[in-house]
């Protein structure tokens, strides 16, 4: 072993009992940093409508664009790299959204827009299954804790996202986008320091004492495993069909019931967001002390009485029930996650990107879907609706008991004891 390389790592690198945190802070700040930058493409649709006289099919074309290569890519990036690491591919990621956002600050045609979303979208797919994985590896067996440290990041980037957009590029116009370039160098400069301690870990492996070949604490057949996957597949359904309707339209549900001007609904919209990013940073250790199942069936049935009352409740109610359903909700997508990896042993990338990915696309689907149903039917029947969806937290009874798996043993587990390659 190398004395000098094993000097400089941190000293959680050869300890698995603690967490490397100045890894995971790195983590949580990059992925600030990058959803900062994903939420500004839908926050300057208005500018981008007005100045180049798109119609709102075309708006929503640039969404598909968008969406499909954040989220359908993700799966595919992890599954590659599960098998063959790489450990400056998010700096490359994010050089991708640099790009794009240059493009995107002078495009002047549809197609060129176009172009200009996807390369950010592909940034995001880079991103989000190799910063999990290195979140668990940094995590030292509290997988919760660093899952949720990591995903709180990236609720306050998307909350963010749209105040800067609001006070750089909507003043100045589609050119102040390139501003946004210097959020993705600073974030590159963090994610090539983070490139570096993951190439030294995967280098400290490789030289470490050959190990057996690891095996899954649980006794689980594919088709438990299947069926589980297909359990958190729907409760991810449930709980972002409801996120949506709150996040998209909260702000003009209120000002339709209770007549509050757009600053109040906004304000309420505010008060929400801080609730739910503190339920995300809340989920991962709850869940690392009393078990994922435990914390995933509580944070979506538990949602149903408040939601329920929602639609029913005066001003001051709706605001208290709103804030207990987005924390108590938002501790759920970190449990779940882990969850999903402690199932798959070995395909922490993979999981990561399917999970990701499947969220950011149902968000978008959930969105079109309920603006139709609001035009259709009303927006507080939508809500009333909306409001059965955590009823589906039942469908947890159904999730197995799930040891954790050690993190180190992972990938042995997955390539058959072969030795980890580097690129």
């Amino acid at each position: 072993m190398n004395q000098n390389l094993e000097a400089r790592l941190p000293r959680a690198a050869s300890s698995p009992e603690l967490a490397t945190l100045g890894v995971l802070y790195a983590l949580s700040l990059s992925h600030f940093l990058n959803d900062t930058i994903q939420a500004v493409l839908p926050a300057i649709y208005p500018l981008l409508k007005e100045t180049h006289g798109l119609t709102f099919t075309q708006i929503g074309l640039i969404t598909l664009t968008f969406q499909l290569t954040a989220s359908l890519l993700q799966p595919l990036v992890g599954l590659y790299t599960d098998r063959r690491p790489l450990p400056y591919s998010l700096v490359s990621g994010m050089g991708a959204t640099l790009i794009g956002l240059l493009l995107l600050s002078q495009a002047t045609t549809l197609v060129s827009i176009l172009f200009a979303a996807g390369l950010v979208g592909l940034g995001s797919s880079v991103f989000h299954p190799e910063a999990s994985r290195l979140a668990q590896l940094a995590s030292g067996g509290r997988h919760g804790f660093a899952q949720a440290l990591f995903q709180v990041g990236g609720n306050l980037g998307s909350s963010c996202g749209p105040l800067l957009a609001a006070w750089v590029v909507m003043p100045i116009g589609q050119p102040a986008i390139a501003w946004f370039a210097v959020i993705a160098l600073i974030a590159m400069f963090v994610l090539q320091r983070l490139g570096s301690w993951y190439s030294q870990q995967l280098q400290l492996r490789m030289n470490a004492p050959r190990r057996a070949a690891a095996r899954p604490r649980h006794r689980l057949s594919t088709r438990q495993v299947t069926a589980a996957i297909v359990v958190l597949i729907v409760l991810i359904v449930s709980k972002y069909f409801y996120l949506v309707s709150l996040t998209n339209y909260y702000t003009f549900f209120l000002i339709d019931k209770f007549q509050v001007s757009v600053q109040t609904s906004q304000l309420c919209l505010f008060a929400f967001l801080f609730a739910v990013a503190a339920g995300t940073i809340a989920g991962g250790p709850l869940g690392d002390r009393f078990g994922r199942k435990v914390v995933i069936w509580a944070s979506i049935f538990g949602v149903a009485p408040f939601s329920l009352a929602l639609p029913h409740a005066n001003l001051p109610t709706t605001i208290v029930l709103s804030m207990f359903a987005g924390l108590i909700l938002a501790s759920a997508f970190s449990a779940i996650l882990v969850f999903a990896q402690d199932l798959m042993p070995g395909r922490v990338g993979m999981v990561a990107g399917l999970f990701f990915g499947f969220a950011f696309g149902v968000s978008g689907i959930a969105s079109a879907v309920l603006g139709v149903w609001a035009d259709q039917i009303g927006l507080e029947a939508v809500f009333r609706f909306c409001a059965y969806l955590p009823l589906l937290g039942l469908l947890a009874v159904f999730l197995p008991d799930v040891d954790r798996i050690d993190p180190l043993l992972e990938t042995e587990h997955a390539r058959g004891n072969s030795e980890p390659q580097i690129q």
